[in-house]
């Protein structure tokens, strides 16, 4: 930032607004678990080891175990953590996840 300029600076205050309000409305709307986005829609290869890391980060499992799971679910993050975590197929894993409205943490919050 230029000392004195106040346009720049206001621009960056606006820019961390808005950075901050996108960032909570990513969380309100279940886009995000533990400060990783899971709400992943895997278009490229970059997407995909960005998708294989999370899963593989939130589970603890392998890195071919995370491939495996995203081909099992269509490239969906958010079903292929349920059935990692909780060891159900991909179909209950989306019903779980409807249930809870898309909220993983919903999900894998123990009962």
């Amino acid at each position: 930032i230029l000392t004195g300029s106040t346009r720049l600076k206001s621009g960056t205050a606006q820019k961390l607004i808005l950075n901050m309000i996108s960032t909570a409305t990513m969380i309100k709307l279940g886009k995000v678990y533990n400060n990783l986005m899971v709400d992943v829609r895997v278009s490229n290869q970059k997407l995909a080891d960005r998708a294989r890391r999370i899963i593989s980060e939130v589970t603890g499992v392998s890195a071919e175990e995370a491939a495996a799971l995203l081909e099992q679910t269509g490239s969906e993050v958010k079903p292929a953590i349920v059935m990692a975590v909780l060891g159900v197929n991909a179909a209950e894993a989306r019903t779980r996840l409807a249930d809870a409205q898309g909220m993983l943490g919903a999900v894998l919050k123990p009962s």
